[in-house]
């Protein structure tokens, strides 16, 4: 079985208002993932991902390029210990 690892990862650029939360947690659940992603306040995406190591980088990896609408900018990753997460979910 593979190292499960949790990401908590910060977007910025144009992702609030053009459906990423969507795409993220479809593309998350598609991918078994669990964890959660957020708008914040100050225009930034927040999100956690917990699973197998190829399957989170997959769902970062989506995220930077392959959203239909949104453009990042920037990305701030922080690699954490897993907390058991539920089902992946929108905030």
């Amino acid at each position: 079985m593979e190292e499960e690892i949790r990401a908590h990862v910060f977007f910025s650029g144009i992702v609030q208002g053009v459906f990423f939360r969507a795409h993220t947690a479809e593309k998350a659940s598609g991918l078994g993932l669990r964890g959660w992603v957020r708008n914040l306040s100050d225009g930034r995406v927040e999100a956690v991902f917990e699973g197998p190591r190829k399957d989170v980088e997959a769902a970062i990896a989506y995220c930077v390029g392959g959203q239909p609408h949104a453009r990042v900018d920037d990305m701030k990753v922080e690699w954490e210990e897993p907390t058991g997460e539920g089902s992946f979910r929108r905030r």
